[in-house]
């Protein structure tokens, strides 16, 4: 039986981490792991042996370098090992974050790192994915990080209204008091990154603007972070419009869920041609997060595997 000293640190949570997250950690790498203090005890196939050190030793690192090992720590790692990418540890599990108004926010899985990142070095990304994956928040969190540094002028945020097992014309109000309801998603994440008040301060100098797609329809808007959310509750025409609209030095994101089409006819998403034709196309990104990428409650992950295996 091999063995590896835990590293010191603040109030011992690598073995505490290794201890609560000993099941699945076992599963990755095929082991019988124990722990005795601060030794992590090991044995198996030496070969998965080597890996699991090699491992160990990376928690290690991101401790030392900051300063304590958190739980998204080691599940980001473990899914790197997990599926087999061990190699990709170094660069893809150093943190990435976004600093927006004192709060850091910072991608939780390998997938939402992509994501991240591709927002950061292209000018347009499709991000796909089931509920909780964060597509719409962290998309929002780097737009807010690019006003705030000063490398957009403003932000764009839209949503195609489109009636999901309920009429609008029944819900009571004007016509913006019927739209607000499909827009609150945008709200929410807003008022969580930045607060209720610098929001509301920063729409009424139109800094940033939520708005329907329809009315996006004629415009060419510059110096801009564009987002369309709930992208899979278009069709063609409307797709193409939204894709057309921005100007010089805007970026675009995309995101969509396609097991949740509201639309009539699902078949006729505009979610789906885009991402087939523009896949190739140098600047646009195309990002795919599932049911491992959710970062809600963990319930949530369940359901969705449920559906899928009911589905299938």
């Amino acid at each position: 039986m091999d063995e590896f000293v835990c590293p010191e640190g603040q109030g011992g949570h690598f073995p505490i981490l290794i201890q609560k997250n000993l099941e699945a950690i076992e599963k990755a790498f095929g082991l019988e792991i124990a722990l005795r203090g601060d030794k992590v005890m090991y044995s198996g196939n030496p070969a998965q042996g080597r890996k699991f050190k090699k491992y160990l030793q990376h928690l290690a690192q991101l401790q030392r370098q900051n300063g304590r090992l958190r739980e998204h720590d080691l599940q980001f790692s473990l899914e790197l090992a997990s599926d087999g990418r061990m190699e990709q540890l170094p660069e893809l599990a150093e943190r990435r974050l976004i600093r927006v108004d004192g709060k850091e926010v910072f991608p939780k899985t390998v997938n939402q790192r992509i994501y991240v990142d591709a927002i950061d070095r292209r000018d347009m990304v499709f991000g796909i994915g089931p509920a909780g994956t964060g597509k719409t928040f962290l998309a929002i969190a780097m737009a807010l990080n690019l006003l705030i540094n000063k490398r957009v002028e403003r932000i764009v945020l839209t949503r195609p209204v489109v009636e999901a097992g309920e009429k609008l014309g029944f819900l009571p109000g004007d016509i913006q008091q019927k739209i607000n309801p499909y827009l609150r998603p945008l709200y929410d994440a807003l008022y969580f990154l930045i607060g209720w008040e610098r929001t509301t301060e920063l729409i009424e100098k139109g800094i940033i603007e939520i708005a329907p797609l329809a009315y996006m329809r004629g415009r060419t808007i510059n110096d801009a972070f564009i987002i369309l959310d709930e992208g899979q509750n278009t069709v063609d025409s409307q797709m193409k419009m939204f894709l057309t609209r921005f100007g010089l030095n805007s970026r675009v994101v995309v995101t969509a869920d396609v097991t949740q089409i509201d639309l009539e006819q699902p078949r006729k998403s505009g979610i789906f041609k885009a991402i087939r034709i523009l896949r190739d196309v140098p600047g646009i990104g195309v990002v795919h997060l599932t049911q491992k990428d959710v970062v809600r409650h963990p319930l949530i992950q369940r359901i969705i595997e449920a559906y899928e295996r009911s589905g299938k």
